[in-house]
């Protein structure tokens, strides 16, 4: 017998072990530039927090006051302020990270093979369609996962040093580039970053399309978000004096009148001053005071509801990706 016929054939990878492992030697490139970048928001943060940490030690009043040593105002240092400035935009750049991710690492690891051809090797050795579509949703997702996981503590970790001065500039919870940097929301937009850049690769099957398509939709959902997130959770209203702490989220105010009608504050634009805008409001009919708002204990409900949404978009897009990979290809 020849010495081919005695060879002891070799079992396949069981599982997502082998088409996981074929995947990283591909494509390893963009996955270390995935890592390059998620390092690099970390250290940027860590680097601000240390940079605001030695100042402010170096001008800190001799009785360990952080304002102007003796008379009670506030004086903030350089690096306070520029600090405070770039993580006002915090939660801006984690959503850009998480569609990158979505756009230039897990749409062009499926859209790459499918241009190519070079898929059907894969298929023909020990891996179905559906397991090499698992191991190329599952890689970026925990990429994406354990990265943004580490991102948002760090951010939280920078931010809340920040919010023990008296006038913590525009790093409030509901501020729009802070919100999605310190909750869960941001792991439902890099799952559903995942989820849309595979779908859009299966469906059109070209690397640059599909890139473009993804950051399109990833756009859309992220632009609709931050424009009606306040709605996803029913609002607290104020009446008369009773006005909400500094925390709040002021949402709309206005006045109400004998009827119970409402009349926004928008209905008297452009208000030269207080009194004038005051003073159109009465006129239209206005009586009480109002406002609504999102208390702090709102941001829980608010990042819960809108996580839950995203994983249902990002579940209902592996499923079509899915689908739509088993219809072409059996």
């Amino acid at each position: 017998m020849s010495a081919i016929g005695l060879r002891t054939p070799v079992a396949p990878a069981s599982g997502l072990r082998g088409p996981v492992r074929v995947l990283l030697r591909q494509h390893r490139r963009s996955l270390w530039a995935a890592c390059a970048l998620l390092v690099l928001g970390i250290g940027i943060v860590v680097g601000l927090r240390i940079w605001v940490a030695v100042a402010s030690s170096a001008e800190r009043c001799a009785d360990g006051d952080t304002t102007r040593c003796g008379d009670g105002s506030y004086l903030p240092t350089y690096a306070r302020t520029a600090t405070e400035t770039y993580l006002a935009d915090g939660g801006s750049a984690v959503l850009l990270l998480a569609g990158l991710i979505g756009v230039f690492v897990a749409g062009p690891l499926i859209a790459r093979e499918l241009e190519s051809g070079t898929f059907r090797l894969a298929w023909a050795q020990s891996a179905s369609p559906a397991q090499w579509l698992a191991a190329r949703l599952a890689l970026p997702a925990a990429l994406a996962t354990a990265g943004m996981t580490v991102l948002v503590l760090v951010y939280r970790w920078g931010r809340s040093y920040l919010l023990e001065s008296p006038y913590p500039s525009g790093l409030t919870w509901s501020a729009q580039g802070v919100y999605p940097a310190i909750g869960p929301v941001v792991f439902g937009y890099a799952l559903l970053a995942v989820a849309v850049g595979a779908l859009c690769a299966v469906v059109v099957r070209r690397t640059v399309l599909s890139m473009s398509l993804t950051a399109l939709v990833l756009g859309t959902v992220m632009l609709g978000f931050g424009k009606r997130r306040y709605e996803l959770w029913p609002t607290v209203r104020a009446l008369g004096g009773d006005y909400p702490s500094q925390d709040a989220w002021g949402i709309e105010s206005g006045m109400l009148t004998a009827s119970g009608k409402e009349i926004y504050w928008k209905d008297c634009l452009p208000a030269g001053s207080p009194e004038s805008f005051t003073g159109c409001l009465r006129n239209r009919g206005g009586i009480t005071n109002f406002i609504d708002y999102h208390p702090a204990s709102h941001f829980w409900p608010l990042q819960l509801v809108e996580t839950g949404i995203l994983l249902v978009l990002a579940a209902a897009a592996v499923a079509l990706a899915f689908r739509v990979l088993r219809r072409r290809h059996g």
